[in-house]
């Protein structure tokens, strides 16, 4: 127990710390703090304290520790702001009765779509002449593990590849007039990490997590972190606290405190209603952003020939930028 102690200790210490040297707005790979679990998003991705799903990984890597199943596995898409497209998959996979823990492998990918390149021409009427259009692209690969340290604590962890290609951007021509390109990618490995405690309180569950942890890159000049976010959860089967024997049907609320290096601290809501383990009717809400703030979504799980199948959606209203869909189906036996 001194050892647990010591950890949340050392967990919290390193939170206060980097809040107080956080900088807002000055990050970089933005793509990783989109959301992309329907599930999570409908319930106001008030996600750190939930446990047992491959994309635990994505909020904290801690909730992989207590997988039911053998294997987990979750595909999806997010159609974003501007016609950008967000792809991504999680798997998780347990050893034999957990005593090795669970291992967890994520990607997400982004298309932004073509888009127009132009360079400047000094001696035009016009200015900027167009010379083809380029394709954007993010990428981010990365490999997680879990483990239950205790019948109530739980640790985990999730290194990541990272990578955005912005295309070659023309800088200058050389003494042929030929143009010059600078190569915009930008490469980093980043470290997520995360703690979950089970208070022996009913459900009542309580959970942190650090996401994006890494050093400075840069694609030209300046240097850029990326989007580093710590958050604390908690939440509990309200059912629990009402019926005095299991009931098939679940109330699931779940509350996050999200510190980030973009933006000021805000508070994330959620919950969650499963009927007879089939249909689950989610909402929730974030208070303090400019545009995003009420959610909701459906998801719908049924056994057939011994494989567990899930289909998940989520709706949430972005302000002036519409409205944003998000589709995963889950799988796991």
């Amino acid at each position: 127990m001194k050892k647990i102690s010591f950890l949340i200790f050392l967990f919290l210490l390193v939170t206060v710390v980097s809040a107080q040297n956080k900088k807002l707005a000055q990050t970089g790979m933005k793509f990783l703090n989109v959301a992309t679990d329907p599930r999570a998003v409908a319930m106001g991705e008030a996600f750190t304290s939930v446990e047992g799903s491959s994309t635990a990984l994505f909020f904290n890597p801690a909730g992989l520790a207590r997988m039911q199943s053998s294997f987990e596995g979750t595909v999806g898409s997010t159609q974003w702001i501007a016609d950008i497209n967000h792809v991504f998959a999680s798997a998780a996979i347990a050893t034999p009765g957990n005593e090795y823990g669970v291992f967890g492998f994520t990607l997400q990918s982004v298309d932004y779509g073509e888009i127009t390149r132009t360079i400047r021409v000094t001696n035009s009427a016009e200015q900027y002449m167009d010379v083809g259009t380029f394709s954007p692209v993010a990428l981010s690969l990365g490999i997680g593990y879990a483990r239950s340290l205790s019948d109530r604590f739980s640790v985990g962890g999730r290194v990541a590849f990272n990578m955005q290609d912005l295309g070659d951007g023309i800088s200058s021509v050389d003494g042929f007039n030929n143009p010059l390109a600078d190569n915009n990618r930008a490469e980093v490995l980043s470290f997520d990490f995360g703690m979950y405690y089970k208070t022996g309180l009913k459900s009542l569950n309580f959970a942190m997590s650090v996401r994006n942890f890494s050093k400075e890159i840069k694609f030209q000049r300046e240097g850029f972190q990326l989007p580093l976010t710590f958050r604390i959860g908690v939440s509990a089967n309200v059912a629990d606290f009402i019926f005095d024997e299991q009931d098939a049907n679940q109330i699931l609320l779940t509350v996050d405190a999200v510190n980030s290096r973009d933006y000021p601290e805000t508070i994330n809501m959620g919950g969650e209603y499963v009927f007879m383990k089939i249909l689950a009717i989610r909402a929730g809400y974030m208070f303090g952003y400019d545009e995003k703030g009420f959610s909701a979504g459906i998801g719908v799980h049924q056994a057939i020939e011994g494989i567990d199948l899930g289909v998940d959606y989520a709706y949430s209203p972005f302000g002036i930028f519409g409205t944003v869909n998000r589709f995963a189906i889950q799988f796991y036996f």
